[in-house]
């Protein structure tokens, strides 16, 4: 009995043991997924010290102007940084993706509403989201209603969601270039007699050096992000400490609130201005929620409430107890701070930091771009995966080269760091302002919030965020135009893009072909089958392209097997895989089918060309046979409704034919024979012709979209499609 008792304990020892190490090798990886995000997530806000007093219209300031310009600091980084994105934004999370575009997606999927080209509205039953906000009416808030109902709402919230995109794409332009710039310019302490351009010109080989690097992806050189940033946090929250001990021990008397009002009421209008440049230390901030789909909530959450949030706080305390000792100091360099002993390693360590601060804003640059691609608000561009694990991890060179010119003009024309500065305050408080307004539809939306509770948390951050706005649009004339000439420049390519592709789906949708239609052409006696596997690409999704009529009746011919296949954008970051390809048999004629590919913003649609052929084919067989066995991989509505408006009946009735052993063996060996004798895909070119019957408006914005549409990437090399594969078919469209 004793030996039994022994080996219960020693088992349950065991099982203890086991358990105690998997959890402590799950705090590891968590510990070192937090430990990656320094390099990652956090650059642009753990460098914003190096130019945030600088760049503060500060005139002849007192001791109590420094405590309350630090307590404003010190209450944006906590009410901002700590309670909107670390506790709140960071659960509004699209299936892990962040994000302002995210947050658009999430709402629009909630509420089964859209405004893009490339999706339907989505499938309740594959949504994850409560079926209560789709289908229980009764229950369905005022404000869905609104969005449901008024196009005006929707293309509201499509304005927002641009917007952010837009500024978001600003913020990795003026990133590298404030960064790099402010970090090069140190150089000028010790050195007085170093010009300004000397310092442009510096910048500028940095930055293209940094521009070039890119299309090694992130993964090959964030190994050293990490240490360059965690050495960067921890030298100058030493310095802070350092800092704060000789020059001003109660520097933390600030964290009271009444700083605040006794700055404003002292200053007025000279305070309110100062809000332009106290609103640079939470840059960066945004980064902590679009970066989100490359980590996770908990690890990006332990690494900013234990490491930057507190190195912040303790560096701008520090530089503040600085200047009130150093008065004279005010409108100095970041490096005046820095004791002269260790001023060249510092030097260095922040030349890097910045480069680092520039490679997340621009990854998030890249991340986004290629969501408005996959959208279709923005015309086709190369996105490259740099990695094979993460997905997310993109690189596109054409974005890689505009960006780098932009930012290269940005510090050769307004080299001036005030007028950056200016440029930089305004994208990021429209960025956070446009998130506040998104997380409020969400808490009233989906998470159903009581009313009180968004109330509050609207009227503390839109007032804050606004009062910010409104300080920053102060210095539109001085810099703060930058970030809105390029978000129109981009806007009016989105919208130019959106406009086009909208009018040709309109007009395929007017004369689309339909199951009648189609039966008419195929049993037209002239038209012959020929060998070979055909893709037909077409836009819509309710009916056949009228492109495919042109061909028909051009050619006089039809491929052994044709699929009519349509790429479908779903608004979820990733497509489960069981949903991925979806197929049926298309009218009476022998080897015609419909097939839906349908992917995510998160999804990897790069295929190699052979890859994607036997994926499809493989699918398209395991279709056939799953029917033949009863095994219907969904029902005739659902079909219906993912693939067309065919007649839901005479598709049952095609798969029911397929019971025949004969008949499916014979289909098989048809589907062999096509594959054997080679693949061909079909698209149309088609073009607008545009009559002297249309309006001014139609002719400025469809030749604008017809320069767009003839100078970017075919669709079909995006999926890897090989061109002596691939047939274009012109037509044009009457506009």
């Amino acid at each position: 009995m004793a030996l039994l008792y022994c080996c219960l304990n020693s088992l349950m020892l065991r099982d203890c043991y086991a358990r105690w190490k998997a959890a402590a090798g799950r705090w590891a990886e968590t510990l070192l997924v937090a430990y990656k995000t320094l390099g990652v997530v956090f650059g642009g806000l753990v460098t914003s010290p190096l130019y945030v007093y600088s760049l503060m219209p500060l005139k002849s300031p007192t001791v109590d102007d420094y405590l309350g310009i630090y307590s404003i600091m010190f209450w944006t980084l906590t009410l901002i940084g700590v309670v909107k994105y670390a506790t709140i934004a960071l659960r509004a999370d699209d299936d892990g993706e962040g994000g302002t575009f995210s947050l658009y997606s999430l709402l629009c999927r909630s509420m089964n509403i859209t405004e893009t080209l490339s999706s339907r509205p989505s499938n309740p039953k594959s949504s994850s989201l409560p079926r209560s906000i789709y289908d229980d009416t009764q229950n369905q808030t005022s404000m869905v209603k609104v969005f449901r109902e008024s196009i005006v709402a929707r293309r509201l919230l499509l304005f927002i969601a641009m917007l952010g995109m837009c500024m978001l794409i600003g913020d990795g332009i003026l990133t590298p270039a404030i960064s790099v710039w402010s970090a090069i310019d140190g150089i000028r302490a010790p050195f007085p007699s170093v010009s300004s351009s000397v310092v442009k010109v510096l910048s500028t080989a940095v930055l293209v050096i940094l521009f070039m690097v890119q299309k090694f992806g992130t993964s090959r050189v964030s190994f050293m992000f990490s240490p360059i940033m965690g050495a960067w946090s921890l030298s100058i929250m030493l310095v802070g400490i350092y800092s704060i001990i000789r020059h001003y021990p109660s520097i933390f008397k600030a964290v009271s609130p009444h700083y605040i009002f006794r700055f404003f009421w002292r200053n007025g209008k000279e305070g309110w201005l100062t809000l332009g440049g106290t609103v640079l230390c939470i840059t960066g901030s945004e980064a902590l929620f679009a970066d989100l789909g490359h980590f996770n909530r908990s690890t990006i959450q332990i690494a900013f409430l234990s490491a930057i949030y507190p190195c912040l706080v303790v560096t701008y305390a520090g530089q503040t107890a600085y200047l009130i000792n150093n008065q004279n100091d005010h409108n100095a360099e970041f490096h005046n701070f820095i004791p002269s002993v260790i001023y060249w390693p510092m030097f260095v360590v922040s030349t890097l930091a910045a480069i680092v601060a520039s490679q997340s804003l621009i990854s998030a640059a890249f991340s986004v771009i290629k969501q408005a691609v996959q959208l279709d608000y923005f015309p086709r561009v190369k996105v490259v995966h740099t990695s094979l694990s993460k997905e997310g991890e993109v690189y596109s060179p054409e974005v890689n080269y505009i960006l780098m010119i932009l930012s290269v003009a940005v510090i050769l024309i307004f080299g001036d760091g005030k007028d950056m500065g200016n440029a930089y305050g305004v994208v990021v408080s429209l960025v956070m302002l446009i998130t506040t307004i998104l997380l409020t539809l969400v808490m009233i939306i989906i998470w159903r919030t009581p009313p009180v509770l968004v109330a509050l948390y609207f009227s503390v951050f839109f007032v804050i965020e606004g009062v910010y706005v409104s300080a920053v649009f102060n210095k539109i004339t001085e810099g703060g135009w930058i970030p809105f000439a390029i978000s129109f420049i981009l806007a009016f390519i989105m919208f130019g893009w959106y406009y086009g592709r909208q009018r040709k789906v309109t007009y395929e949708l007017t004369h689309k072909i339909t199951l009648d239609r189609l039966g008419v052409l195929l049993s037209d006696p002239s038209v012959q089958r020929v060998p070979g596997f055909c893709f037909f690409y077409t836009n819509i999704q309710d009916g056949i392209t009228p492109v495919f009529e042109h061909y028909v009746k051009k050619m006089k011919s039809l491929h052994q097997v044709t699929m009519f296949t349509t790429l479908r954008y779903r608004l979820v970051p990733k497509v489960a895989p069981h949903e991925r390809i979806l197929f049926c048999k298309i009218g009476q004629q022998k080897g015609v089918y419909g097939c839906v590919i349908q992917y995510g913003y998160a999804d990897l649609l790069n295929l190699e060309g052979d890859d994607f052929v036997s994926h499809v084919t493989n699918s398209l067989r395991a279709h056939i046979q799953d029917c033949s066995a009863g095994r219907l991989p969904s029902d005739p509505a659902e079909i219906q409704q993912e693939l067309s408006n065919l007649d839901a009946a005479q598709i049952q009735q095609e798969q029911s034919n397929l019971d025949d052993p004969a008949e499916i063996q014979q289909e098989l060996s048809n589907l062999e024979e096509a594959i054997s004798a080679g693949i061909v895909h079909v698209r149309g070119k088609t073009r607008f012709h545009i009559g002297k019957s249309c309006g001014w408006f139609d002719k400025i914005m469809l030749a604008f979209y017809e320069v767009l549409h003839s100078n970017c990437r075919s669709a079909l090399p995006a999926l890897g499609v090989p061109l002596p594969q691939c047939i274009e078919v012109g037509m044009l469209y009457e506009a």
